[in-house]
């Protein structure tokens, strides 16, 4: 098998003994993470890390809260992969079958021109004794961002080939674009939908909305800000890309439809460069966003991902300074908090610590 294939290997999810896994406690640097929460409550965060930077030496770490974010523990999982091939850009989601899925990519070197989208599902989250599947791979490229259930019982995934970087190993010019994958028996098969062509896109990191209407906005990570598309057909073709006006400092983002109908966007508002991390809240299916509340005006705050309980909390999750304060931080507020623009409610609090390297 030559280098760059053993990319194509299934990695196990490793459960860390925090005696003899040293390695993975001792890290230089840590973020771009995501969050989950299960029907019981219990918080699951992951992130990357390993070696001195984004590269070949990369892993991904899971770990949990059963306080509601008070306390986490230590990582208690890895994916590592072996040689010089990366586990990196990690995501978390609960499916409607109360599954966790472990999403991650895996390249040789930092960008092999093709990357994958692995899988790892944990079928009872709950349980402290639960074990995660063999790894399935998806399909090329890398998927950030939590998948989109439609209303239609279809589940669609945001798995990109990136256009921005380029590779002298694989040159996939047909798959470079904001690719869509859909599965519509439950996680068992996936198959490509569609794919946007959003102009001047940066690593994508695309999600995608279910509009009132039924038609699917998606939008994507660009050099201005952030890029839009629309489909009419469940994501089979998409609208020339264009700008939403929406800005941003070239970063991920985070946009999900709340319990109540609403819009919830995490985005960098008024920044300068990735600062002033703010949670905006739409009531008219994204036209305006009226309400918008700070979550972390500090510098170098980025990668928002987030969950809503059943009782409408929403956890955010993000990193700060990845090189020197190395932190892993949660966000936990509640629509009414985002309309009055500040923490009113007893359930809201900032820039709790979820990780920080000592």
């Amino acid at each position: 098998m030559e280098n760059k294939d053993l990319a194509l290997l299934t990695v196990l999810p490793k459960k860390l003994d925090q005696k003899h896994d040293g390695l993975y406690m001792k890290r230089l640097w840590q973020g771009i993470p995501g969050i989950e929460r299960t029907r019981k409550g219990r918080l699951y965060a992951t992130f990357y890390s390993g070696g001195k930077g984004e590269g070949s030496e990369n892993f991904v770490l899971l770990l949990k809260s059963d306080d509601n974010g008070l306390t986490w523990s230590d990582p208690l999982y890895v994916i590592d992969p072996p040689d010089k091939v990366r586990a990196f850009d990690p995501c978390l989601w609960i499916d409607p079958l109360g599954r966790l899925w472990w999403f991650w990519s895996q390249s040789y070197t930092l960008y092999d021109g093709r990357a994958g989208v692995w899988a790892s599902v944990m079928e009872n989250p709950d349980d402290d004794d639960a074990a995660w599947s063999t790894p399935i791979r998806i399909c090329h490229g890398i998927m950030i961002n939590k998948p989109t259930i439609l209303s239609t019982g279809e589940w669609l995934f945001p798995c990109a080939v990136w256009k921005c970087r380029d590779s002298e190993f694989n040159r996939l010019e047909e798959e470079r674009f904001s690719n869509v994958y859909i599965s519509d028996d439950q996680g068992k098969n996936f198959r490509l939908q569609g794919r946007a062509d959003v102009p001047d896109r940066a690593f994508d990191e695309h999600m995608i909305v279910e509009k009132k209407d039924g038609s699917l906005w998606m939008l994507v990570r660009t050099k201005y800000g952030i890029g839009e598309s629309y489909s009419f057909d469940k994501g089979k073709t998409w609208t020339p890309g264009r700008d939403s006006g929406l800005g941003g400092p070239n970063s991920r983002f985070f946009i999900r439809r709340l319990q109540s109908g609403n819009l919830l966007l995490v985005n960098h508002l008024n920044f300068t460069g990735r600062s002033h991390l703010t949670a905006m809240l739409s009531e008219d299916d994204g036209m305006t966003w009226k309400y918008k509340m700070t979550i972390d005006e500090r510098s170098r705050v980025s990668y928002p991902d987030g969950v809503q309980a059943e009782d409408g909390t929403v956890y955010i999750i993000y990193d700060r300074e990845r090189y020197d304060a190395k932190e892993i931080l949660m966000a936990v507020i509640t629509e009414e908090d985002i309309r009055q623009g500040r923490c009113v409610t007893e359930k809201a609090r900032l820039k709790m610590i979820v990780n920080k390297i000592k």
